[in-house]
């Protein structure tokens, strides 16, 4: 079983007041609504395993995440250990974003979600596969 608090050694900026989770239930439900229950959060993880990994390349997405919002969620990932910053790879001094193990767990999730989309509502499509599988 993976222990839950495992951090990836990362820079961290110290969450926020707004960022900190207030746990309405010790249902494991409600402890990751709590975390990724938003609008955008799962959003944006789902660009993670499409291969998005650059600031740029969330906003750059057809549902037009604010900027202050993404950066919210993005510390909000970081924090509870679901993304981790690397160092982008063209050699600038911007980071890319990684999904950590704890991240790439989501998967299996987001295909739920997609495959009851694609079978309950015509009017979805899955536009590209996710990198993983």
């Amino acid at each position: 079983m993976p222990e839950h608090d495992a951090m990836p050694k990362t820079k961290r900026k110290p969450i926020t007041a707004k960022q900190e989770i207030v746990r309405r239930s010790p249902c494991p439900v409600a402890c990751s609504l709590d975390i990724m229950g938003d609008r955008w959060t799962l959003l944006v993880i789902r660009d993670l395993l499409l291969g998005r990994s650059r600031f740029r390349d969330f906003t750059a997405s057809p549902e037009g995440i604010p900027t202050n919002i993404l950066s919210d969620r993005l510390e909000r990932l970081l924090h509870h250990g679901i993304v981790a910053q690397t160092p982008a790879h063209d050699g600038t001094k911007r980071f890319a974003y990684v999904l950590t193990e704890k991240g790439k767990a989501l998967q299996p999730v987001l295909k739920a979600m997609r495959d009851w989309g694609l079978a309950w509502d015509r009017k979805t499509r899955a536009l590209l596969e996710t990198r993983q599988g």
